[in-house]
């Protein structure tokens, strides 16, 4: 039989599992998808997914302290302001 205890140590990890699925899917949320193409010079681009547009790129993927999470690379590049 459980014991209280056990009862809130199983609450804690499903409240922590559902916190973390939020966050993740937050993340994923703010990106989009885009389809392979060729630029002007003849390069061709594979099909990515990259964030959202906005004004700053402290929150881009590439950007030092920030991870890619569908490649799970970390980020190099200072972000500029």
């Amino acid at each position: 039989m459980p014991t209280k205890a056990m009862c809130s140590v199983g609450s804690m990890a499903v409240t922590i599992f559902l916190a973390v699925l939020f966050v993740i899917s937050a993340d994923v949320d703010a990106s989009e998808h885009v389809r392979g193409h060729v630029t002007k010079n003849g390069k061709y681009v594979a099909p990515h997914n990259r964030t959202n547009t906005n004004k700053t790129q402290s929150d881009n993927w590439s950007s030092k302290g920030n991870t890619n999470p569908y490649t799970g690379k970390r980020g190099h590049k200072n972000a500029k302001k």
